[in-house]
């Protein structure tokens, strides 16, 4: 029997192209959604409850919309749902989505939970050695592809040069995970060399840049539905854009979130904190190396953290935004725009609560909080990014 589709909702823009492979298996095999802001948001807010969080209902519009086009079978179509099981909503999400689909006729969509602390166990999507090792990679090679086109992309001296060679290696790494190559460690980090030395030869311009970092929340950072392509945006006013990898977070929730769970699972993710973090190491070497800015490993990130704000809350993106706040501004990107879904407590309690204590700790820099949610319109967001753009340090 041919495997079943899996959706997969909008979250990580620069690493699904290669992370859906981790989810292809006999039983499964992954699409991830994408759609027009207005339409899933629209979609998305007559199903759901206004005061939910703004992810929440950009995620039901999306499912939503692919489901009642046509292009999928209900009874042979499931969701991945990734949960981060603390006090973040959208630990939440298959309780809230459930009844919805229920509702719109499609009781038989299974909702399947992806998350290393035992939520939802009954739905749970089987983790397995060969889906560990292709995340593995993708996460590293994700983030060498985010990191290095990042920095190019503004200066470029041909138009559309890095996202063809973005494209060319999205390719080539798409081959390697779907037969299983290059996947250890050492092939891993080989192939982050092979594309930076490729990232090295694209032609810039001596253009002026702002240096604009972007940190907050994790689906307002990495997903440009959820924060309606901000990066896009500064990079037309001039902006070289940071936004640090998924590797670091991935490890900042291993190392914070794994005191509960099966032991399988803490086991598991121990064993892969243990393997990240010296590949993290070596492929910040690689970066560095080649020319390219790279914040400081994981370790060394958590104990600024615990210069500046402390390390005791890790609910949503925690310590972590302060610290890769503070890390930007010490590798010369003085702005700091921090995005937020709107309502996300965690995030505005552990974000916006602490800018102005970071600004005490970091002379000549500004941090300005944006907030996203289906009420605000672009102008107001573009505004207040604005203001970040055009103040004089």
């Amino acid at each position: 029997m041919p495997p079943k589709t899996l959706l997969i909702p909008s979250l990580l823009d620069a690493h699904w192209p290669l992370l859906q492979w981790a989810f292809q298996s006999p039983a499964w095999t992954p699409v991830v959604l994408e759609g027009n802001r207005a339409d899933v948001e629209d979609l998305g807010l007559s199903r759901t409850h206004n005061d939910l969080c703004y992810p929440f209902v950009l995620i039901t519009g999306q499912v939503l919309y692919a489901l009642r086009s046509g292009e999928y079978a209900p009874a042979r179509t499931g969701v991945l749902i990734s949960q981060t099981g603390d006090g973040c909503r959208g630990s939440c999400l298959i309780r809230l989505l459930r009844p919805v689909l229920d509702r719109e006729g499609f009781a038989q969509v299974p909702l399947l939970s992806f998350n290393v602390r035992g939520v939802e166990r009954s739905s749970a999507l089987p983790v397995s050695l060969t889906m560990a090792r292709r995340a593995l990679a993708a996460a590293f090679w994700g983030d060498a592809l985010l990191l290095m086109g990042s920095e190019i992309r503004p200066a470029e001296r041909r138009t559309g040069k890095t996202e063809a060679l973005i494209r060319r290696w999205e390719e080539t790494l798409s081959g390697d995970l779907a037969s299983n190559r290059n996947l250890s460690p050492a092939a891993i980090l080989r192939r982050c060399r092979e594309m930076a030395r490729d990232f090295q030869a694209v032609e810039t311009a001596p253009v002026p840049l702002q240096n604009v970092a972007l940190v907050g929340d994790i689906y307002t950072k990495y997903c440009s539905l959820g924060n309606w392509d901000l990066t896009g945006f500064l990079e037309r006013q001039g902006c070289r854009v940071g936004i640090n990898g998924l590797t670091w977070y991935a490890l900042y929730y291993l190392d914070s979130h794994l005191e509960i769970g099966p032991l399988p699972m803490r086991l598991g993710g121990k064993l892969l904190a243990a393997l990240g973090g010296p590949m993290q190491r070596r492929f910040i070497r690689i970066l560095r190396e080649a020319g390219f800015t790279a914040l400081p490993p994981y370790r060394e990130l958590k104990a600024l953290a615990r210069e500046l704000n402390g390390t005791r809350c890790a609910l949503g993106s925690g310590w972590l935004l302060a610290a890769e706040s503070a890390a930007w501004v010490r590798a010369g990107y003085r702005k700091v725009l921090s995005g937020l879904p709107f309502q996300c407590l965690p995030g505005h309690i552990y974000g916006r609560g602490q800018y102005a204590a970071l600004q005490r700790q970091l002379p000549g820099s500004l941090i300005v909080g944006v907030d996203y949610d289906a009420s605000l319109r672009d102008a107001t967001v573009d505004t207040r990014v604005r203001m970040l753009l055009d103040t004089e340090l």
